[in-house]
């Protein structure tokens, strides 16, 4: 036999005390009331309405599925989305519950050895704003919480992520370096004492061979000769480029170059290896070890806080780096601090 409940003013409310205790302590539905009742939400009633484990009557009436997801729909912005999301996190076991404040979309409880969990749930056609994220991911944080992510597709099929704050450390340790000067070519500065390039890229994997030299990018080459390891010299005319002429030539043809340099030196301070991420299809690739003892952990891309992007585009990104064993992570700049926003593929 069904648990009853009663439409009342969007909500349902149990009022048998069996039928509510049967929901509210073995499946943890509902919020109890005086006299032992129990008030659900319309998101629960949906559910459980569907899984034929309630019949919900408004004036004697008995409430139909259809209906009853029509007043949903009204009065739950999001329903659609809302529903599939908690529908499945039921499924998979979750005590999940509507996070009814405009924060988070769905909440799960934290046990003893476990935090709670604040979901956010969004359609594919929905737009990824990194500053909504990072505002969210901080909002977990002083809850004490984590972050998932849930996306839906145009069938209902559900792609989840594990959404964070990174404090992105590496082991490698700085080094000091005699002085060599570059020639610039188009798109990289080539040194060519083999002794100092052999070093370079042995001790903090600088750059690549280029015969007995060295071919360094150009976010590499201005990274060192504004730590004064290298001088770099136009090919065309010999002159001595001062940071200021050589900067000036990059941005002709790289006009995110200030940005790029930015999270360059920021990931070297924190003492990783820095290299270009274009074969993955972000700016930087990095690695808390020498590339011998480990592969890259990080895949990197350079944001500010004006970034938006549709989720197809973020969901290429995470699974292109899932698939090579990385992480992925936005660097977003704001002002002068830079915030690295990890999102990893979960599987609740």
């Amino acid at each position: 036999m069904n648990v009853t409940g009663q439409l009342v003013n969007e909500k349902i409310i149990v009022e048998k005390p069996k039928d509510a205790g049967r929901l509210y302590n073995k499946s943890h539905f509902g919020k109890t009331l005086t006299d032992n009742q129990l008030e659900l939400n319309l998101l629960e009633g949906v559910f459980l309405l569907g899984e034929d484990k309630i019949d919900i009557y408004s004036k004697k009436k008995k409430v139909s599925f259809r209906d009853l997801i029509k007043l949903a729909s009204e009065k739950i912005p999001g329903f659609e989305t809302k529903y599939l999301a908690f529908r499945d996190l039921r499924y998979r076991g979750f005590a999940v519950k509507l996070y009814e404040n405009k924060d988070f979309d769905l909440y799960i409880e934290g046990r003893e050895d476990s935090k709670p969990q604040y979901i956010s749930v969004f359609s594919e056609r929905h737009v990824f704003n990194v500053v909504r994220t990072k505002k969210s991911i901080k909002t977990t944080e002083k809850n004490n919480g984590d972050l998932w992510y849930a996306i839906l597709d145009e069938e209902g099929d559900i792609t989840y992520y594990d959404v964070s704050l990174l404090d992105i450390k590496g082991k490698i340790k700085k080094h000091n370096y005699s002085k060599d000067t570059g020639i610039l070519l188009e798109n990289r500065v080539v040194l060519f004492n083999e002794k100092i390039s052999e070093n370079l890229l042995k001790k903090e994997f600088y750059g690549k061979p280029f015969g007995n030299g060295l071919q360094l990018s150009l976010v590499e080459s201005l990274y060192l000769l504004e730590k004064g390891i290298i001088d770099v010299r136009d090919k065309a005319i010999g002159e001595k480029l001062s940071l200021k002429k050589f900067r000036e030539k990059i941005l002709k043809t790289q006009p995110d170059i200030d940005k790029r340099l930015f999270v360059f030196k920021d990931l070297k301070k924190r003492g990783l290896i820095v290299k270009t991420g274009f074969k993955f299809g972000v700016h930087f690739r990095a690695y808390t070890k020498m590339p011998g003892e480990t592969h890259a952990e990080y895949l990197v891309d350079v944001v500010d806080s004006k970034f938006k992007s549709i989720w197809a585009e973020i969901s290429r990104a995470v699974r292109l780096a899932h698939s090579v064993n990385k992480e992925f992570v936005f660097a977003q700049i704001d002002g002068k601090k830079i915030d690295y926003i990890r999102l990893g593929r979960l599987r609740p």
